[in-house]
This record gives structure tokens, C-alpha cells and sequence, in this order.
């Protein structure tokens, strides 16, 4: 994972280079636009899909299979960002 670009309190773009179950690089968005009296945090992942990889996306539920991952991280960042907010 490598940061390649950061927009204070606007984006974050990440390199990610995965290897199992199969070699892939993507890019990861992190957008953040004011939202009443908070932010909104908007996420995409975006890179090339292998004939593997579309397979795998009909056979397998990939929100299922990562979501709750994804769900814990957002909820750690929800968290410091208000801690750090708060203080």
C-alpha cells in the first residue's frame, strides 16, 4: 500500500498491490466533502479485472466476503476522527 496522493480534508489516493489469492494493483479513493455539521467519506476501488476476477465476482458475494472489513475500518476512522475533532 503506497500513498500517492493527499488533499488535506478532500482526497486520499492509494496504491494498493495485492498478491493472493491474485496478483492485482489497484487504486483506492478516499473523498471527503462537508456534510451539514460533519463529512462525508466516499470510497472506490478502481483497476483492471482479470477473467478470474469477474468470475470470482459472480460466484462469491464480495461485499459479504470484505464488507465487514471494510465496515471495521471505516468505523476506526469514524472514531479518531471525532476523537481528534473533540479535543
Amino acid at each position: 500500500m503506497q500513498i500517492t496522493e493527499s488533499i488535506p480534508s478532500s482526497r486520499i489516493e492509494i496504491r494498493l498491490e495485492f498478491f493472493a489469492p491474485f496478483k492485482a494493483t489497484n487504486t483506492a479513493e478516499f473523498v471527503l466533502e462537508p456534510h451539514g455539521d460533519g463529512t462525508q467519506l466516499t470510497w472506490a476501488m478502481h483497476g483492471r479485472s482479470s477473467f478470474m476476477h469477474r468470475l470470482m465476482g459472480l460466484v462469491f458475494n464480495m461485499d459479504k466476503l470484505v464488507g465487514k472489513d471494510f465496515e471495521e475500518g471505516l468505523g476506526h476512522l469514524r472514531r479518531l476522527s471525532e476523537d481528534r475533532a473533540a479535543a
